[in-house]
């Protein structure tokens, strides 16, 4: 495995791991918003 291909798997794995923190963050403030339409409704 050379540095390039390294530096390649690290930047891909970012990447992902970048999403997916996106994605929950967005999923958790989808979940309050529900949550206190219901507590205030």
């Amino acid at each position: 495995m050379g540095k390039d291909e390294i530096k390649r798997l690290i930047e891909n794995s970012k990447k992902i791991i970048e999403q997916d923190h996106e994605d929950f963050s967005k999923s958790i403030k989808s979940d309050l918003t529900s949550f206190k339409k219901k507590a205030l409704g």
